[in-house]
């Protein structure tokens, strides 16, 4: 760091001159920075409008077909059969189930031995058949326990599982048990091919038979291998709890307008967020940029469109959508209401489309997803455009402050020259003042 004294000879302040000039040669770059500024500031308001604009895509893709806006309710007559759960793709109407039969896997049990760890039984091969399909299982001096037996059962991964429990006698409390892992695993264990042995080998016997779940639905016949059916009525799932061929549930579903009012909620305040935010806007800089407007007015125009939808309503104004002068909308709630209550229909098509047409949600769609595009999206082009523009200003900025660095060695390079002159006329002036006063006096009186 280099100190300087600057003055000296003149008296005057030259590092205030100098600092004061350098302010005035600084004010371009000054003037650059608040331009980069702008730039910034400007595109981090495109940053929030981008991800206000998906959001809004995001509210609009799920109205954009039937099944997504159509909102069932479903109420059953009792949860004690069966459990029933619907989703968009349940048809309205009522359905009567009768639970026949649960679904249960085959489970067989051995006799109890006193010991599950002890090598206690024969050696050679067990058969296990699955399915009609008959597998070897090796059983030799490693695994000729109980618990041998059950874990060469799981490792040949065959369709059943084994294994041990205690049933608590005081005697010979553990015992064999397999379980198939589906309703169509029908097996037998064959322990005739082990030899030897200390104890008598396990002899399965039947506790529960593999069978499917049966339901009648209407009238209908329904079989499953799982308690859980999710294919016999679209749209609906059942969880079956328990058999009862006496009993029946009756299961009613309905529109639930609550739900779908919600969505179409969740619709209105997503457009009202991007109104709002361009509106904001108007008091910066950027505000009148014409991206702004063009997406507002643009988003304004899909309201007013008229919409071919099946039924009575062709517009959102006439279910309740009510644009206020900010431009934002308010929704009638009663008014939606009814048209839920009369032309539910006629509501799912104006924002679905009828017929394979676009309904005003996709529209919506449509146009956000290519504004939000990464590529060619609204704030990717204006990221594109303040980056270029901000690497410019920074080079400009750069070369600027190369050559200040460089004026400023010439200033103070001036001022040290008009120092040193300055200094040396003053030491010249002194030598010519000392040499008059010792000159003799010119008009001095003679003795």
């Amino acid at each position: 760091m280099s100190i300087t004294f600057g003055g000296l000879a003149t008296g005057i302040d030259t590092e205030a001159i100098i600092s004061e000039l350098m302010k005035i040669e600084r004010s371009p770059i000054e003037r650059l920075e608040k331009d980069q500024a702008y730039y910034n500031n400007r595109l981090k308001a495109f940053s929030e409008l981008d991800g206000k604009l998906k959001g809004f895509l995001e509210k609009a893709e799920a109205i954009d077909t039937r099944l997504e806006l159509n909102s069932p309710a479903l109420k059953s007559s009792s949860e004690e059969f069966v459990a029933a759960t619907a989703d968009s793709k349940a048809q309205l109407g009522s359905y009567q189930i009768s639970v026949l039969d649960l679904a249960q896997q085959q489970k067989d049990v051995s006799q109890g031995y006193v010991d599950k760890t002890a090598s206690t039984f024969g050696t050679g091969t067990l058969n296990l058949t699955v399915a009609g399909v008959s597998s070897p299982i090796t059983i030799d001096a490693t695994n000729n326990s109980l618990e041998g037996i059950a874990q060469a059962i799981n490792d040949a991964e065959l369709g059943v599982s084994a294994a041990i429990i205690n049933d608590g006698t005081a005697d010979a409390p553990y015992r064999l048990v397999l379980t198939g892992e589906n309703v169509s695993n029908a097996f037998s264990l064959d322990t005739s091919g082990l030899s030897g042995g200390t104890d008598t080998s396990p002899t399965m016997s039947n506790t529960q038979t593999a069978q499917q779940a049966h339901i009648l639905l209407d009238g209908i016949d329904v079989y499953s291998d799982s308690n859980t059916m999710n294919s016999s009525v679209p749209g609906l799932s059942f969880e079956l709890l328990k058999a009862d061929s006496q009993s029946t549930t009756t299961l009613n579903v309905s529109v639930d307008n609550e739900a779908t009012t919600g969505k179409i909620t969740d619709f209105v305040s997503a457009y009202n967020e991007i109104i709002t935010f361009i509106a904001d806007q108007k008091e910066s800089g950027w505000g009148s940029d014409s991206a702004f407007r063009s997406v507002k007015r643009h988003l304004q125009s899909f309201l007013t469109t008229q919409q071919e939808s099946g039924g009575a309503y062709t517009s959102l104004s006439q279910i309740g959508f009510e644009t206020q002068r900010n431009g934002t909308i308010t929704l009638n709630s009663s008014r939606l209401s009814s048209a839920l209550s009369d032309g539910y229909d006629s509501v799912l098509g104006l924002f679905s489309g009828v017929d394979g047409g676009e309904g005003i949600s996709s529209k919506f769609a449509t146009y956000l997803d290519t504004m939000t595009d990464s590529i060619d999206g609204l704030y990717a082009g204006r990221k594109e455009t303040t980056e270029s523009n901000s690497r410019r200003i920074d080079q400009q900025i750069l070369n600027m402050e190369a050559r200040l660095v460089q004026k400023e060695k010439v200033l103070r390079a001036q001022f040290s020259a008009m120092e040193g002159l300055v200094s040396g006329l003053n030491a010249q002036g002194g030598y010519l003042l000392q040499q008059l006063a010792s000159m003799p006096s010119l008009g001095g009186s003679s003795k």
